[in-house]
């Protein structure tokens, strides 16, 4: 699957929409622009069109979190916990 993501103008976008989601599915992420500046990403329903993403890939999508200094919190949790054997 190609990683690189399509820009498309909203009008452009409106216009082709069949092909913007058939490109969703097979080539990842369509990004779509209002007045120029990026506004919304279509993606596939099915994480990365049905490939199984890699470790690298997992953090890569955490890297690129629009929202600066963007932490996941980790969680205490409270009960009884038990050893597994793999």
């Amino acid at each position: 699957m190609n990683k690189q993501h399509r820009v498309w103008s909203l009008q452009d976008a409106k216009a082709k929409f069949s092909e913007v989601v058939r490109l969703a599915q097979s080539e990842g992420p369509q990004i779509v622009t209002v007045h120029g500046q990026p506004s919304v990403e279509i993606v596939s329903s099915s994480p990365l069109g049905g490939d199984k993403m890699t470790i690298e890939e997992f953090v890569s999508s955490f890297q690129q979190c629009p929202i600066p200094d963007f932490e996941i919190p980790r969680l205490k949790t409270s009960g009884k916990q038990r050893a597994i054997k793999f």
